[in-house]
């Protein structure tokens, strides 16, 4: 069964192009060119990925993403800017989107990116009935079920986007390890972000928003000044 792309740009002929590649790897496309369009369709319609273009019109990009996430729409997305601007990019991911490409790009590229994400994801696409002991990760009162894409914090279930989940994850495999920013960026995404780690720290961010008791004073992700960041269990005197 193919995967479902939604694809929202407002210019004709990039829609096309990238409809028409996607279409050739084997995708199922369909196409909005303005932000409430896209809202609409992607709160009534399931779709594997969203490429979501900044500068719309009705509602720009950024309002999209954000109101997906607060209706609980947890599909990746992948933005798309013409700007080579770094508050554009951060606030993008700081809203929820997964991932970003900068204009102007070559549709071999979108492909490859697509399919890059969709891989980290194809895991949330398989049924799961319940959650299962099978390779459970505990650390503190969080539980992570690989399998599963899931994470609960005293027995409450987190919503993460796949993104969070993916660094959460890696961050627990090497539990007590100093990881890099560039360690984080090269392993959960796959690809150099040519040096741009603030993405690292923006999810980092979300995640503490979402399992730290104190987002001050972290007990489970901890910042090694200088170096990166370390997952502890919490130490219940801290």
């Amino acid at each position: 069964m193919s995967q479902r792309l939604l694809i929202v740009d407002d210019e004709e002929s990039i829609l096309t192009l990238l409809q028409f590649n996607l279409e050739q790897g084997g995708f199922h496309v369909t196409t909005a060119m303005d932000g409430k369009t896209a809202l609409e369709k992607a709160c009534s319609n399931y779709y594997d990925l969203i490429i979501l273009d900044l500068m719309l019109p009705e509602m720009d990009g950024l309002e999209v993403c954000k109101q997906l996430r607060q209706n609980k729409v947890l599909t990746p997305i992948l933005m798309l800017t013409a700007k080579d601007d770094e508050f554009d990019k951060v606030l993008g991911l700081e809203l929820g989107a997964d991932d970003y490409l900068t204009k102007p790009f070559s549709p071999r590229e979108v492909v490859a990116r697509v399919r890059a994400i969709l891989r980290r994801t194809q895991t949330t696409e398989k049924p799961v009935e319940s959650s299962t002991l099978s390779n459970k990760i505990v650390i503190g009162d969080v539980e992570i079920f690989p399998e599963n894409y899931e994470v609960f914090l005293n027995g409450s279930q987190l919503e993460l986007t796949p993104k969070e989940f993916e660094l959460l994850l890696y961050l627990a495999n090497h539990k007590g390890r100093v990881l890099t920013r560039d360690q984080l960026l090269n392993a959960v995404w796959n690809y150099e972000f040519v040096g741009d780690t603030r993405i690292v720290d923006v999810h980092v961010s979300h995640l503490r928003d979402k399992i730290e008791p104190n987002t001050k004073k972290p007990v489970y992700i901890k910042t090694i000044r200088g170096l990166g960041y370390k997952m502890e269990i919490p130490n219940k005197n801290e």
